[in-house]
């Protein structure tokens, strides 16, 4: 479980999160909805670590994030907006073997875990493979695939889609559907619920900073009138 208690947030005074409080259960498959600037991205990276609030607490099962990073960055796989953000190696197997490495672990079990998550994304037998040279759908399976190989009990994506043509972008939308089905909790932030609607058990959306909308899709999205989200037709 990922747990705000009350967390506030500002860059150079200005406040970007204000008092959130959530909790997001294992194995739930959340989006975080609002137009940019909203506080998503933010709000995101606090979840393992990368921000730490001004006031309030995150916790990753139970544990404060400041407590013990390494077990909340391997509890909560992180998935950046723009995948060449995140990418330290100029090869698929040696940038998923990043993590897993950097956990210590011995050189079976991390080829175990990179082959794992490489054919989880559908791209197994590619490890050889340059990122430089793949295509922007085919960089953001990598990309999941880094945060799969940490065997996280939740995958938190900000804007997957972005930049993306339709082939890739459903590439991407099946891969996560697998994960759900197979109990991995998935937190993703978007402003277009567009064909990830029908996956979530649950609509978050924020506005200034704040949670003003939070519940099942069924509900949730007839209050998401002007927060600038675009919501399935129909």
């Amino acid at each position: 479980m990922i747990e705000f208690r009350a967390v506030s947030h500002a860059f150079d005074d200005v406040p970007v999160l204000e008092d959130v409080s959530l909790s997001i259960d294992d194995g739930e498959f959340v989006l975080l909805a609002g137009a940019n600037g909203s506080g998503k991205t933010t709000l995101l990276r606090h979840c393992n670590g990368l921000l730490t609030p001004d006031s309030g607490t995150v916790r990753v099962d139970g544990t404060p994030v400041e407590d013990d990073l390494i077990a909340a960055r391997s509890s909560v796989g992180m998935v950046f907006q723009h995948p060449r953000d995140q990418f330290v190696s100029a090869t698929v197997g040696a940038d998923v073997a990043f993590g897993p490495e950097n956990l210590g672990l011995k050189r079976a079990e991390i080829d175990r875990r990179v082959d794992a998550a490489l054919a989880a994304v559908n791209m197994a037998g590619r490890g050889d493979d340059r990122i430089d040279a793949l295509s922007g759908g085919e960089q953001s399976r990598v990309a999941i695939a880094g945060a799969l190989a940490m065997e996280p009990t939740h995958l938190v994506l900000d804007e997957p889609f972005t930049g993306l043509d339709d082939p890739a972008r459903r590439s991407v939308l099946e891969r996560l559907a697998s994960l759900a089905e197979d109990g991995t909790g998935v937190l993703l932030a978007t402003h277009d619920l567009r064909d990830v609607c029908e996956l979530a058990d649950r609509v978050i959306a924020m506005r200034d900073g704040r949670v003003v909308v939070d519940g099942p899709p069924a509900n949730a999205l007839d209050d998401l009138d002007g927060l600038e989200v675009r919501v399935p037709s129909g």
